[in-house]
């Protein structure tokens, strides 16, 4: 994780060091913020390893890989060549496709819960209209005996990624299942994703674009900009040129994050096989958006890079709820 990333998640960490967390109520008089509600979710979140494992609250938050094949073969998220396998399979024009993770998956995790202490589970996933996830963690749910909640964000990536950290904040601060689900859902409302592809290829192959399927005739002559929008991917802008592309799509994400005086903003920047890129945009977001904290840099997770395909640039905008919640830079 770069210095800036590392900066961008310091303040989440903030919020929870105070905190002293036990599974059940203590019966020595010894004060901890007892924690009801556990958090799933799949690692179309892109949340990284080291932060998950870094939050200190046994079995708080499990994160359920998701599937990506490969010619014949079958990888997981965090398997370490992955991305390179993938990255290789692209270029080559080797098959790549990704899949749900199945309902057993799910199911461990919430018995896992309810072992480990926890009343409740709070399933927060990608969007149901790119992946089935959400109905796999809806069958799971309904063959265990811990009660589970299962949010649809609408949305993915890092802006699933916020939504999940709500939803973990809130149940590190004692929340029930309906409160924890409450925030996380709050939270993917008030975010936004924007991005540009090289080619659309991939996305039409996954049968990923819905609405974007009007650009097909002209993507060898255009640059699309792209959102997700209720849940679905979308066409933004057609530009003729990388450049001019990439350019647009920092006035598109300046325009949103200053949309909105009061409120506290944050940036994730998404890639896949070109880190350099996204490192200098970066750089001239935060020189456009001087009272933004620095933007999360890291690569997509590999269920999204297999549908986005190598060159992608991507930004996520999170706005604060406005109820006072501590974001990077703040006081």
């Amino acid at each position: 994780m770069t210095e800036s990333s590392a900066a961008a998640w310091r303040w989440f960490r903030a919020r929870l060091a105070g905190l002293r967390f036990a599974p059940r109520p203590r019966t020595d008089g010894v004060h901890f913020a007892v924690v009801r509600t556990a958090v799933v979710t799949d690692s179309a979140a892109a949340l990284p390893a080291s932060w998950v494992a870094g939050l200190g609250v046994e079995g708080l938050l499990s994160v359920i890989p998701m599937p990506v094949m490969v010619g014949q073969d079958i990888y997981g998220e965090g398997e370490d060549d992955i991305r390179e396998t993938i990255a290789l399979a692209l270029a080559t024009g080797t098959p790549v496709k990704t899949s749900r993770p199945s309902p057993g998956q799910f199911e461990q995790a919430y018995r896992a819960a309810l072992r480990q202490g926890y009343e409740s589970v709070v399933s927060i996933h990608i969007s149901g209209d790119l992946s089935g996830t959400a109905d796999a963690a809806r069958l799971a749910a309904a063959r265990v005996d811990i009660p589970v909640e299962v949010v649809d964000s609408r949305t993915v990536g890092m802006a699933l990624g916020m939504a999940v950290q709500a939803g973990v904040e809130a149940a590190a601060a004692g929340a029930g299942a309906a409160e924890t689900a409450a925030a996380a859902a709050g939270q993917a409302g008030r975010t936004r994703v924007y991005f540009y592809v090289p080619s659309l290829e991939q996305l039409r192959r996954g049968g990923r674009i819905g609405a974007a399927a009007s650009l097909l005739g002209t993507m060898l002559a255009i640059k699309p900009i792209l959102a997700v929008e209720g849940g679905k991917i979308v066409p933004l802008e057609k530009v003729r040129s990388s450049a001019r592309a990439v350019a647009r799509l920092e006035e598109v994400v300046a325009a949103e994050a200053q949309a909105h005086p009061g409120t506290s903003v944050r940036l994730a920047v998404h890639h896949f096989g070109n880190p350099a890129e996204a490192e200098s945009l970066a750089v001239r977001l935060a020189a456009a958006l001087p009272k933004c904290p620095p933007a999360q840099i890291s690569s997509l997770p590999a269920v999204l890079a297999a549908h986005a395909g190598l060159g992608v640039l991507a930004v996520i905008v999170g706005r604060d709820s406005g109820a006072g919640a501590s974001l990077p830079g703040s006081p």
